[in-house]
């Protein structure tokens, strides 16, 4: 019987992962909290569920979502920015409770390397998270109810910044001056190995972990940005002078050191 994958939020990372486990073979249920992108779904064969999270409720069909389901992807963002801030523990705590009374018994979590805040020097699984915004605080309580749950068994992914063919920061930050941290390690990965990245937890059966999904490339980043400015034939960025402070560097040693995993998709143009 074929394997059924539920993916909670099937966004700019989510709706692709969705499409690449139909590929592998798995039966895929992808939630949306647009009504406009369900017939996206359904024409990508991905089972569509409407489905919104509050503090306080879940509106849409949480139940038929989840049943039959045997592994989650969680790919929620927290949404704690702008006017519309909501507590994304709360939200967790709703969707933990849905969870544990149905059959799921695995659970797929992904996270940001924004739990580590702004700790110093070389960051591995094992480096105790220090957040020092109100959203990492948030993903880190988030994922300690999922850890901590006995009916689950779940692994943590902490994604590093997202880039993709068609999402890069650069462009964001071409023509700025004056930015600071010009002298701090770069923490990117692309959209592909993200993807790559979960197949491979789910191929080899990998639970219980927390996992940085870093591309294990550190230059800093006044000379990552001016350089993929220059190829992207953009405005680079201007920054201030460098100060002491070194800067994290997340290292995806889980990955490499332990399972030996091959990045393919590189961060640079």
């Amino acid at each position: 019987m074929t394997k059924q994958i539920g993916v909670l939020g099937c966004g700019w990372l989510g709706l692709p992962l969705a499409v690449a486990l139909l590929g592998n073979g798995y039966s895929v249920k992808g939630s949306t909290t647009s009504e406009e992108k369900l017939a996206e779904l359904q024409a990508k064969h991905i089972r569509p569920y409407l489905i919104s999270l509050s503090e306080n409720s879940i509106s849409g069909d949480i139940e038929g979502f989840l049943r039959n389901v045997e592994l989650l992807i969680i790919n929620i963002p927290p949404k704690l920015r702008g006017n519309q801030r909501e507590n994304f523990v709360k939200k967790m705590h709703l969707l933990h409770t849905e969870i544990v009374q149905s059959a799921i018994k695995q659970v797929l979590f992904v996270c940001s390397t924004s739990v580590y805040g702004d700790i110093q020097g070389e960051v591995t699984e094992t480096t105790t998270p220090l957040p020092s915004t109100e959203s990492g605080r948030q993903l880190l309580a988030a994922e300690a109810i999922f850890r901590t749950s006995k009916a689950l068994q779940t692994t943590i992914v902490r994604f590093g910044g997202l880039i993709g063919s068609d999402r890069h920061p650069v462009k964001m930050l071409s023509g700025r001056k004056s930015l600071a941290k010009g002298n701090h390690p770069i923490n990117l990965i692309h959209r592909l190995d993200c993807i790559q990245i979960i197949e491979f937890i789910l191929k080899e059966n990998w639970w219980g972990k927390i996992v940085n999904g870093v591309y294990p490339y550190h230059p800093t980043k006044q000379a990552y940005y001016t350089s993929e400015a220059v190829k992207n034939n953009i405005q680079p960025p201007e920054y201030q002078e460098n100060n002491n402070a070194l800067g994290k560097k997340v290292v995806p040693k889980s990955l490499l050191d332990v399972k030996i995993f091959r990045f393919t998709t590189p961060i640079c143009k």
